[in-house]
Order: structure tokens, then sequence, then C-alpha cells
């Protein structure tokens, strides 16, 4: 074992306290992040005209949204994943040139991002909505998300080195900050309290990028101070094709995983949109909803794949394998959590969003039927954290295809042509991520018995 192993808590302090050790901070943070998706919703929701217009508009600018976290969390991920695992070999200097040129990736996304917000929001609002009030709500919204995603696209950056070396307190206290920014600048500048003028969904706007902005700087600030195995010099950003390569064939299935997401959303607007305005409303707020369950694997897993990762630069069997089964154990009892959370109080977060009539029936029907498949959805998300881990990118983007796409999207059109002609029928729509959610873990099973072989070799101590 060389000397950075024995030294760093990746490498030595057991693999149950250090996932929770990791794992609550990193669950937390992503739950904040959910508070994003979800707190311009709440505010929006209750304006004073328009409310449930306003929040139609925001479910359209979602995908687009999750576009931009997918590839800036993804690129994370990769660097991450790559990053733990050259400090498991004790090479800081393959460390410090790939958290380099994952900032030389940032900047190209938030350059991206820019430009479709210049010229692109319009026309991507417009496939999805002919009512000229919808339309244009959602297009300034989602105009000011992407020529100010300098927050969000850099945040996602940083919170991934910090978690990569076991900082992981850090990036929860910068997301804490973010969130309540957001939290008490939603309401001043959507309502136009203390002097200020009334903003409406363009004040959410701006409050969502202004707290996005507070996250990224104190995460760069926390990643400058604490990451001391890191060089933060200049040089190591001059972009590497042989670094970018090899965090793009970690994290290319992690940003494909949660494009799908939003993939599968705009289609399911469309598909929705068939049988009713308020069937997308409801699926865009309960979709908010289940991200603070959702979210809570996202973060374990965020906690998984490093544990694993590094262990996996050590060759260390049997530390791999308590990641995997004791990653696979607290997701279950996150997700057993969640879904008692969501069946229990499905009818008071209706009201929270001042829902009412067919549209809050609706909601609360998804809420109680979807949430049956958290469990399955929790061991998915899971899987998909100890394949990118192990180098089974194909297996992580298999499970994603599988669950977002192959058995979502042709499931739920068919259901929504039952439900067009029978409206009584809508419910049936909702349990299509119940199936795909099953039938996917079945596959990830499979899946991690083929890459167990792969660790044959491996050694049981170190």
């Amino acid at each position: 074992m060389n000397n950075y192993e024995t030294k760093n808590i990746m490498g030595t302090v057991s693999v149950p306290k250090l996932m929770l050790k990791m794992g609550i901070p990193m669950i937390l943070s992503m739950i904040l992040q959910a508070v994003y998706n979800i707190v311009d919703s709440a505010f929006v929701s209750n304006m004073t005209s328009n409310g449930e217009s306003a929040l139609n508009a925001l479910t359209l600018s979602f995908p687009l949204q999750m576009l931009m976290v997918a590839i800036s969390i993804g690129t994370g991920v990769g660097a991450n994943a790559l990053l733990s695992k050259s400090l498991g070999e004790g090479n800081k200097e393959k460390a410090s040139k790939t958290a380099g040129n994952a900032i030389f990736c940032a900047i190209i996304i938030y350059i991206v991002f820019l430009i479709f917000g210049v010229f692109g929001a319009p026309l991507y609002i417009s496939t999805q909505t002919a009512n000229t009030l919808i339309f244009n709500m959602a297009a300034d919204y989602l105009r000011i998300c992407c020529l100010f995603s300098i927050g969000i696209v850099f945040f996602s950056i940083y919170e991934k080195l910090l978690q990569a070396t076991g900082h992981s307190l850090y990036s929860t206290i910068a997301q804490i900050s973010g969130a309540i920014t957001n939290i008490i600048l939603d309401p001043i500048l959507i309502y136009g309290l203390i002097g200020l003028p009334e903003m409406g969904v363009k004040g959410a706007a701006y409050a969502t990028i202004i707290g996005q902005c507070v996250s990224f700087l104190l995460a760069l600030l926390f990643h400058i101070k604490v990451n001391k195995d890191i060089s933060n010099s200049f040089k190591y950003i001059k972009p590497s094709a042989k670094i970018i390569g090899q965090i793009y064939t970690i994290g290319l299935p992690a940003i494909i995983a949660q494009a799908l997401m939003s993939i599968m959303t705009y289609s399911l607007n469309i598909i929705l949109g068939t049988i009713s305005e308020a069937m997308v409303t409801a699926y865009g707020l309960y979709y908010k909803i289940q991200q603070f369950i959702l979210f809570a694997a996202f973060g374990l897993r965020d906690a998984i794949t490093p544990i694993i990762s590094f262990s996996h630069g050590m060759k260390n069997k049997s530390r791999i394998y308590d990641g995997i089964k004791f990653g696979l154990i607290y997701t279950l009892i996150i997700m057993l959590a969640g879904t008692a959370v969501v069946e229990v109080f499905a009818v008071p977060f209706s009201y929270i969003f001042g829902l009412s009539g067919n549209t809050q029936s609706l909601c609360i029907s998804a809420m109680r039927i979807i949430s049956i498949s958290f469990i399955f959805a929790g061991a998915n998300i899971a899987f998909q954290g100890i394949f990118q881990a192990l180098n089974g990118g194909v297996e992580s983007l298999i499970v994603s295809v599988c669950r977002q796409t192959i058995f979502v999207l042709p499931v739920a059109w068919a259901f929504a042509q039952i439900a067009k002609g029978t409206p009584d029928l809508s419910w049936l729509v909702w349990t299509t991520f119940l199936i795909a959610e099953i039938l996917s873990a079945v596959i990830s099973t499979l899946l991690l018995i083929r890459i167990n072989k792969k660790l044959k070799n491996y050694s049981v101590d170190i």
C-alpha cells in the first residue's frame, strides 16, 4: 500500500462508516438541489393571477434545465471518479490534471448554454405549447436561467471535486447557502416585496441564478482552501485530450443518464399534453416533489461511486464488495422512508401549490401510484453508481436507457391513447414508471453479476 492510501480516509475508514460520513452531506446537498427545482414552483403557483399557467411554464422549461445540470454534473461525476481513482493510485499529478481539465470543460459548457439562451430558448418552448401566455413566461424564465448558467455549471464541477477528496461537508455548506439565498429572494422578486417591482416568473429565474452563483463561489473558495491534494495551478487547466477523454469515458454515461431524464420529461410533456394541460401540470409538479426522494438516492450514489472507485484503484476486493452491499442497503432504507412520506402526505403536498379540482386529483394519484416504484428506482440508481465506479459505463448507460426511455415512452404513449378515450383511466399512465423500474432492476442485477467476474483477480486485503 502506498503512503497516500494509509493517510486518506477513503482507504482506511470502514466502508459503512465512510459511506455515512460522506453520504449524509451528499444526500442533504442533493435534496437542496431539489429545492431549487421546487421552490420557484411553490411561489409562482401562488401568484395572485395566472398561477397555474406560471406553474405550467416552469414545467415546460424544466427539461432543458435538467439537460444543463445533466451535462455539468455528468462532467463532474467523470472527474470525481477519475480523480478518486488517481488518488487511490497515489498519482497526485494526474489528479490535478483531472481537476484542471474539468474546469476547462465547465467553461465550454457555459458558453454553449449562453449561446442557447440567446438564440434557442423561444424555439424550444414553442415545441411544447401553443398557449401564448405560457409560452412567454416559459421563454423568459428559460432564457434567464441559460444566460446566467455559470453558477450551476461551475458549482456542479467544484462540488464533485470536493466530494472526490472526502470533503462533501463543504459542498453541502455551499449548496445550503445557495438554496437559502434562493428561498429568501423568491418571494421578494416574484411578488415585489421591500420596494422592488413585481417580476413574476422572471423574478423566480433571477432568484434561482443568484442562489446558484452563491453556491459556486463558496464551493470555489472551499476547493482552494481544503483540497490540498490537488494543485490549482493554471497550467492544469490547459486541455488534455487524454484526460478529457478519460473524464467522459466515465462521465458520458452519467451525462446520458441524466439527459435521458430531460428527454423523458420533455417527451412526456408532449404525450400528456394530448390528454390535457392539467395532466402536464400535475406530472410536472409531481416530478419535482419526487425529486426530494430520488435525489437522496443520487446523493448516496455520489458517495458510493468515489468509495468503490478508490477501492478499485487499490484493487481491494473486500472494500469494493462492502461498498456495493452497504450502498444498496442504505439506498433501500432511504427509498422505503421516501415512499411512506409521499403516500402519507400526498394531499397536503398538493395544497402547498394551490392546486384544486382535476389538476389536484391527478397530482395526488400520480404521487400515490408512482411512489410505489421508488424502491426499484433507488436500486437502479445505486447500481448505476456502482457500475460507474468499476469502469462499467456501458452497463450504467444500459440501465439509464431502459428505465427512462425504452420501458417508459412507448408504454406511456399507449396508456395515453386509452386515457384520451376514457378520461377516468388517466391513472394508467402513472403505472408506466412502476413497470419501467421493475424491469430495469432485473436487468441491473444481471449486469452486476457480469461485472463481478472482473473482480476475481483482486486481492481481498491490501
